[in-house]
């Protein structure tokens, strides 16, 4: 078993406040620095508060007026101004300014959020791009996939990424709406202003502008509810 001398724990003690109370100085505010952890490598902008059970780590670079926790891990993330990361984590990903994430969010692999982006409870990114002003507020999970801009995703939906053996790709294209529910089968891309509705099983490509629903998803007249 591993034991820590209490002057060996003394010391790190010290050095995590020696840290959070430098940042303090640069105009960070930092709620309760006992629960909070920061790597001597992190940059913090002017502006930012961490909230308390916060843990930042790596190569993390946070911009000005940004909100990060209480009870969130970022590590090797880049997280823009005014951002909120609200008791989730941000794993080797990007957050440009503006967007917010959270509560219980996940971002990993290389994610990239655009501008002004809104990632609610229980929302998963891997391996993809949000464009800019998208929105998927209520759980889901987003992977290997590229979202373009303004699109608003419904509670449910799943990029179905993996079919056994590879990994496939899903694009959505800007101003799409995904009904909750919907079941995106990758390989697939769905077009500009195009729509599935609550509950689909898309596995063809759907046209922009096109209306799509059902289990698998077909086109829906101008008479059908989108769901």
């Amino acid at each position: 078993m591993t034991q820590f001398l209490p002057n060996k724990l003394e010391q790190q003690a010290r050095d995590r406040l020696a840290e959070c109370e430098r940042h303090a100085e640069a105009g960070v505010t930092i709620v309760d620095a006992l629960s909070t952890y920061i790597d001597a490598s992190v940059k913090i902008g002017a502006g930012t508060t961490i909230e308390p059970n916060t843990t930042i780590r790596g190569r993390t670079t946070i911009g000005r007026n940004a909100r990060i926790g209480p009870n969130s891990v970022l590590e090797n993330a880049t997280i823009g101004d005014r951002c909120v990361v609200f008791s989730s984590v941000v794993r080797d990903s990007t957050m440009d300014e503006g967007s917010d994430i959270g509560p219980f969010a996940q971002l990993r692999g290389n994610t990239h959020v655009e501008e002004d982006v809104h990632l609610g409870h229980g929302v998963e990114v891997n391996r993809s791009r949000i464009g800019r002003g998208s929105k998927l507020a209520h759980f889901g999970y987003i992977g290997d996939a590229t979202i373009g801009t303004d699109v608003n995703i419904g509670a449910g939906t799943v990029t179905c990424n993996y079919d056994g053996t590879n990994k496939n790709k899903t694009v959505i294209g800007d101003g799409a709406f995904i009904g909750s529910d919907s079941m995106l089968v990758a390989p697939l891309r769905i077009g500009k202003g195009a729509q599935t509705a609550a509950g689909s099983v898309v596995t063809k490509d759907v046209a922009d502008g096109e209306r799509v629903g059902g289990v698998p998803a077909k086109p829906l007249n101008q008479k059908d509810s989108r769901g």
